[in-house]
C-alpha cells in the first residue's frame, strides 16, 4: 500500500530531511585523509542528535552504525570501521534521520582530495542521473519514469545501473511501497500522485552493474572490483512538481 501524506506531514518530512542534508553538508566540511570511518560516523551520530533527532540506521535489522560510509568499490551499506580515508578516494555516505516520527533519507558520494578522471565522471554522471529522475517525480508521471530517466542517463556514457538495490517510499518507514528502481520502463509503475514521498537513490558502477555482498553480510562491493558512486534525495511529489526535502 502506498501511503499518502498530507501536506502537514510532508513539512515534518522536510525537517527532517534538512536534519540530514545539513549532517551531509558537515561531513563535507570535517572530510579528511588520515580519519578512519568511525570516527566519521561518530560525526553524524553526534551531529543528528544535536539536533534532536534520532539516527535513523544505528540499529535498523541490525545495522551497527548510523551511517553507512562506503569507499571506492564499495556500493552502499558500508559499514564504518577502521579503515583509513584517503587521498584520492571517493566516499559515499548515506545517512538517515527521524524526526518526529518521520524519516529523512539522503546519500552523496565526496571527493578526497585530488581524485582521478575517471571517479570525477562517475561523480558527476551519477549526480546527474539522479537529477534527471527527479525531473520524472511529477503527478501523473508513471514510476518508471523516473528509473528510465536514470538508466538513460548513466548507461548513455557507458556506466553499470546497480539492479539489486533499488530507491523506495519513505514515510513514517525508513522502506515503503513503492519501490523506486534505477532501471526500466517508463511504461512500467503505479502513477504518480501528489502526496506520495520516494527516496530516489542511483547507484552506478564503472564497470559492471554487478555485485556481491561482503562476509560481513552488509557491505555491498562491486563485482569487478571498480568504483562505484551512489547519489539521494528525498522527494516529495506535489502539485507543482518534484519538491527535495534533503536540502538545507
Amino acid at each position: 500500500m502506498i501511503q499518502i501524506k498530507s501536506k502537514d506531514e510532508i513539512e515534518v518530512m522536510r525537517q527532517a530531511g534538512r536534519i540530514v542534508a545539513e549532517t551531509l553538508a558537515m561531513v563535507s566540511d570535517e572530510l579528511k585523509p588520515g580519519m578512519t570511518t568511525k570516527q566519521l560516523d561518530k560525526l553524524v551520530e553526534d551531529f543528528i542528535r544535536s539536533k534532536k533527532a534520532v539516527p535513523a540506521f544505528l540499529n535498523y535489522h541490525g545495522f551497527p552504525a548510523s551511517a553507512c560510509i562506503s569507499v571506492n568499490e564499495e556500493v552502499v551499506h558500508g559499514i564504518p570501521g577502521g579503515r583509513i580515508i584517503e587521498e584520492g578516494d571517493i566516499v559515499s555516505v548515506d545517512v538517515g534521520s527521524i524526526f518526529e516520527g518521520f524519516y529523512g533519507d539522503s546519500a552523496r558520494t565526496y571527493a578526497v582530495g585530488e581524485i582521478s578522471d575517471e571517479k570525477r565522471k562517475l561523480m558527476d554522471n551519477t549526480e546527474k542521473s539522479l537529477l534527471a529522475g527527479i525531473d520524472k517525480a511529477r503527478n501523473g508521471n508513471k514510476l518508471g519514469q523516473i528509473s528510465a530517466a536514470v538508466q538513460n542517463v548513466a548507461e548513455s556514457e557507458g556506466y553499470g545501473v546497480v539492479r539489486q538495490l533499488v530507491g523506495h517510499g519513505i514515510g513514517r518507514n525508513m522502506h515503503e511501497e513503492p519501490q523506486v528502481p534505477n532501471y526500466g520502463s517508463p511504461n512500467e509503475g503505479p502513477t504518480l500522485k501528489t502526496g506520495m514521498v520516494i527516496a530516489i537513490e542511483p547507484m552506478i558502477n564503472c564497470g559492471t552493474y554487478q555485485v556481491k555482498t561482503l562476509p560481513d553480510g552488509w557491505t555491498i562491493v562491486t563485482a569487478d572490483g571498480r568504483p562505484s558512486a551512489h547519489f539521494e534525495h528525498t522527494v516529495a511529489i506535489t502539485e507543482n512538481g518534484p519538491d527535495i526535502l534533503t536540502v538545507v
